[in-house]
């Protein structure tokens, strides 16, 4: 029986259009030859681009990686409505009033700058008492939809208002908060442009520091791909080696004097292998403990 090299870390893969998030893992699970694939943030079907994959030992920092914010290319289109707040709903034309000049549009995304309560989209996967939101929408039942305070720290316009048979369009860059729905962010553009909006197209090209440059498209995937070591995903972290005489104690996840500023830190023992990554003791934070803790050969 073969024996197969299990790999360790995070994928940066580039989603094409039309496939779940779920597909993609499920195929590079394949490749990979493992059920503990998972990725961090997911991607409708309509968006292509960024999706980060934990794998193997990489399935244990997955929360880590989605707090981090996120950057997209989302294509607009004027004068429409959807119930999907996208084109794969169900559509419906609005006649514009009035054309709008490129000033116009990037003063109304500027005034989007900074935070502001957004209201999640019913095609979404929140839950609320017990069901997603798009159960209720498949269901025609009503639900008050939640709201959550996003984060717009850079947008900008790239592709002016332009016609193109017979619709209106613009394409903006958007740096946002983990939870923003960019498709509920171009339904609030269209309420302050006195015109409904809808998402034609999404491109996710960061999130966090990984980038749409370092992505692998699935048809180039196979399971000699090189993927970023676990320890090297938590860029964000600092990262402290330990004398053979602390490998144990960290391994065995002991509660020891904290060391180390911020949240979090990464041990690695004088071989550069991933032991563990501890957090401020609450009770006392003057202590860590462990977050998690990885085991040898693993």
């Amino acid at each position: 029986m073969d024996v197969i090299n299990l790999k360790n870390g995070v994928l940066v893969i580039n989603k094409p259009k039309n496939m779940t998030s779920r597909q993609v893992v499920d195929q590079a699970g394949k490749i990979f030859h493992t059920r503990k694939i998972g990725h961090t943030g997911t991607l409708d079907p309509l968006a292509e681009g960024v999706l980060v994959l934990g794998i193997n030992q990489g399935t244990k920092i997955i929360e880590l990686l989605t707090s981090t914010e996120k950057e997209y290319v989302a294509e607009v289109v004027m004068g429409r409505k959807s119930d999907t707040l996208d084109v794969t709903g169900n559509v419906v034309e609005v006649p514009l009033e009035k054309t709008y000049t490129k000033e116009e549009i990037i003063s109304c995304l500027n005034s989007f700058l900074g935070s502001y309560m957004q209201e999640v989209p019913i095609y979404s996967a929140v839950h609320i008492d017990g069901k997603r939101l798009y159960e209720y929408a498949r269901e025609n039942k009503e639900v008050t939809l939640p709201k959550r305070e996003v984060t717009i720290s850079n947008i900008e316009l790239v592709k002016e208002p332009i016609l193109n048979e017979g619709e209106w369009t613009f394409s903006f860059k958007v740096t946002v908060s983990k939870g923003t729905y960019i498709r509920s962010l171009i339904r609030d553009i269209g309420e302050k442009l006195n015109t409904p909006c809808i998402m034609k197209n999404l491109l996710r090209t960061r999130q966090g520091n990984f980038t749409i440059e370092q992505a692998i498209s699935l048809e180039d995937l196979t399971i000699d791909t090189e993927i970023i070591k676990t320890e090297d995903a938590l860029y964000e972290y600092d990262k402290i080696e330990v004398p053979e005489e602390m490998e144990e104690k960290i391994r065995n996840g002991r509660v020891m004097p904290k060391n180390f500023e911020g949240k979090y830190v990464v041990f690695l023992n004088q071989q550069k292998e991933l032991l563990a990554i501890y957090q401020e003791y609450e009770k006392d934070k003057s202590l860590m403990k462990p977050w998690k803790v990885f085991p040898r050969g693993e």
